[in-house]
């Protein structure tokens, strides 16, 4: 059983584990002005708003999309759908400018893209801040438009303003405590447990159960391969697995513990501060749906070749902190070098039962460096061909502690030892790095798919060492080469 708000109104409905909230509004509550078009969080025709209580009690927004979003984890959650924005004949200032900048057509997508408007309006009222390009670029990144074209869609975002519109009560209202979890009890289907300890007994008793946090992955099971889940476990609630700390590590590093199930939304902040090359790779990474829901536990867990997340980590030293049952011959909790996780395509070194408590994520040392760069078809909203991550050090004109590691290039994310080797301790040179592509044939053997044949790949990853060579170069350039850097940053970004 569900409860929840539905547009200001207490709902309790009855769903299956792998129901979906698109399923839910449409074919249970009637409720079909959100659409359903891809199917997999890519168009954003099923964008919704999904409220929760802040620590300070107000209640805040964040867009999803309702095709691949659990219905269950609404559970003491309030829902917004486009069916609820206009208040007797006032529109919503994001429908009123939407009709003004005559920017629908066939509406198919309208709805989507008023939802994530809407979002964006409920942001500016709260926080007030410019709304710069880059905002609206990512307010909007999610949501496909197949015949009116963006130039009126951006118009209207840009000019929502405040028209007169009566906003409901209702938006500020906060499910009740005790709705806010399902018991997490032996004949539940979908699982939510609210502490690590319910989660470790969860996994303990059902170890085949999947876990679920943002859905962003799995649920392409149930749209894409028409799986049903006969049960599973929600860690979007566990308290030990949706915070971030300030940690020091027996080795004496320094860094964040990060909870398995913060979401992309919630990191950025902490990037943004400390890593912008890392900050910058999530704004390439799905959509503003995707951010506020997928998490960075779930990118370690899913053990894909073409994670964004796991080769910058990895670059960076990361570290897993797991949880699990334990038993006489094993410890319930225990840390793991990202580097020793992945063992084959989509196979790790988790024991059965175990859960990613929470990613390590090192402080950046002085004078050390980090480049990311994603290669796609896309620019955004779109699955890597190749990623790159390379950190170092440049010590009285060598190289040190370099750490190059790759996506796309291998059935898991990997390092790129031969390559680390021909560069550690040598000057930045033109045959220094031509010394490392050519050791890339003895770290990589790619293979070809649909993002990208193997040839590409392995000129894609030779090429983008060269971009480093070029980077660590301008870095040591004179100030009168400031046009070239300029140039370099452009080709960056």
């Amino acid at each position: 059983m569900i409860d929840f708000l539905l547009n200001g109104q207490p709902r309790r409905c009855e769903a299956t584990p792998d129901t979906s909230v698109l399923e839910l509004l449409r074919e249970t509550l009637g409720q079909t002005g959100t659409k359903e078009g891809c199917a997999s969080g890519d168009c954003g025709a099923c964008t919704v708003a999904i409220g929760e209580a802040g620590p300070d009690g107000r209640v805040r927004y964040h867009s999803a999309n309702a095709c691949i979003t659990p219905a269950h984890q609404l559970q003491g959650r309030s829902l917004v759908t486009v069916e609820g924005l206009a208040q007797g004949e006032a529109l919503h200032p994001a429908q009123a400018a939407m009709v003004a900048c005559h920017a629908s057509q066939c509406g198919f997508c309208t709805p989507g893209i008023v939802m994530s408007l809407f979002t964006l309006h409920e942001e500016q009222q709260q926080r007030p801040a410019p709304l710069t390009p880059e905002r609206l670029e990512a307010a909007l990144g999610g949501n496909l438009c197949r015949c009116t074209g963006y130039r009126p869609i951006r118009d209207a975002a840009l000019s929502m303003g405040e028209p007169p519109w009566p906003r409901p009560g209702w938006l500020d209202r906060a499910v009740d405590a005790s709705a806010q979890h399902q018991e997490p009890g032996a004949d539940s289907a979908f699982v939510q447990p609210a502490t690590l300890a319910e989660l470790v007994e969860e996994r303990r008793r059902h170890p085949e159960a999947p876990i679920v946090a943002g859905g962003t992955d799995l649920w392409l099971e149930v749209t894409q391969r028409l799986r049903r889940f006969e049960r599973l476990v929600d860690v979007t609630r566990v308290a030990e697995l949706t915070t971030i700390e300030e940690a020091t590590l027996d080795d004496g590093r320094e860094g964040w513990w990060i909870g398995g199930a913060v979401t992309y939304a919630r990191l950025e902040p902490l990037l943004e501060a400390h890593y912008p090359a890392f900050a910058h790779l999530l704004h390439r990474l799905g959509s503003a749906q995707v951010r506020n829901r997928g998490t960075l536990g779930g990118n370690i867990a899913n053990a894909s070749p073409i994670g964004d997340t796991p080769p910058v980590l990895l670059a960076l030293g990361g570290r897993l902190w797991l949880a699990g049952p334990g038993d006489a011959a094993e410890e319930a909790e225990r840390e793991l070098p990202l580097g020793d996780v992945f063992l084959d395509y989509k196979k790790t070194a988790l024991r059965e039962g175990e859960v990613i408590r929470a990613i390590f994520l090192p402080r950046p040392e002085p004078g050390r460096h980090l480049k990311v760069w994603k290669l796609s078809k896309r620019r955004e909203d779109d699955i890597s061909a190749v990623l790159g991550a390379f950190a170092w050090r440049l010590e009285d004109g060598v190289l040190r502690d370099v750490r190059l590691a790759f996506g796309g290039m291998a059935a898991i994310p990997k390092r790129a030892a031969a390559a680390e080797a021909a560069l550690e301790g040598q000057p930045p040179t033109v045959a220094c790095f031509q010394a490392a592509r050519a050791a890339l044939q003895n770290d990589f053997q790619p293979m070809s798919d649909v993002r990208g044949s193997a040839h590409y790949r392995a000129l894609s990853a030779a090429n983008l060492l060269e971009r480093l060579r070029l980077v660590i170069g301008q870095q040591q350039a004179p100030t009168q080469d400031r046009d070239r850097e300029v140039m370099l940053h452009a080709y960056a970004h």
